[in-house]
């Protein structure tokens, strides 16, 4: 991949690489984001964080929370493919903030960038509930990425409380094993607060993400809206979506 910018800060590394149209940014070495305006569907884990609000009916997903944005990739999904009225990115590196607005368009509506520590955010965030609530949130650690807060009994009431009552949280884990352990499976009260829980996988990662929802759902209903979707229909031959999805409640 060519380099298209590099810049070196407080002894960490900065990188935006391309091939062809796609850009993807590198900090420390460890790949965070990919955005091709005319491939936006990678079958990568940013595909399997947009995949929940398709549990829901078309305008249903209004408001969107994302922790942790790096170069936007699920941000651009949620833009093209979703009728989402409002996305606010909550990201702490200064630098990814200014790397996505300069490389990877992210100033356009309905995209709104903020500038914080996320967990101190939404702890003191007043505003309206959000609709669906995406916990990207990882540090590097030797060039291998981190959960930057546990998915406790603590953590999941923060989110809960700005959620709305049909609502979703989506979290990505870097195991299963901190899936199958986090409050929203094994802490009764918490997970008595949601009705489905859905685990989501990619032949391309070793991730997992969860979907934590406040209502009923099943696969099939997640299926019957992909396939009505352009660009989105697994079952086309030059669909880029590959996913496995499995109901764990």
């Amino acid at each position: 991949m060519a380099m298209v910018w590099k810049k070196q800060l407080s002894g960490v590394l900065y990188e935006v690489r391309s091939a062809g149209k796609t850009l993807r940014l590198y900090t420390d070495g460890v790949f965070h984001s990919q955005y091709n305006p005319d491939r936006p569907v990678t079958g990568h884990v940013w595909d399997l964080l947009m995949l929940p609000a398709f549990f829901y009916s078309e305008y249903d997903i209004k408001r969107v929370l994302v922790m942790g944005v790096a170069g936007g990739a699920v941000l651009h999904l949620l833009r093209q493919f979703t009728t989402v009225e409002k996305i606010v990115g909550v990201e702490l590196n200064s630098q990814h903030v200014s790397i996505g607005r300069r490389f990877f368009n992210l100033q356009a509506a309905p995209i709104e960038l903020v500038e914080a520590d996320a967990i101190d955010w939404l702890k003191s965030y007043q505003g309206e509930p959000f609709d669906m609530i995406i916990d990207d949130l990882f540090a590097e650690e030797e060039g291998e990425p981190v959960a930057v807060v546990k998915a406790d009994t603590s953590w999941f009431s923060y989110m809960l409380k700005h959620l709305t009552d049909q609502g979703v949280i989506v979290r990505n884990f870097i195991n299963k094993r901190e899936l199958l352990e986090s409050a929203g499976l094994k802490h009764g009260a918490t997970r008595r607060q949601f009705k489905s829980v859905f685990q989501f996988t990619s032949q391309f990662n070793e991730n997992f993400v969860a979907a934590y929802l406040r209502k009923t759902a099943s696969s099939r209903m997640l299926r019957s809206r992909l396939v009505k979707i352009p660009g989105l229909n697994p079952q086309l031959k030059t669909s880029r979506l590959r996913y496995k999805v499995r109901q764990l409640i």
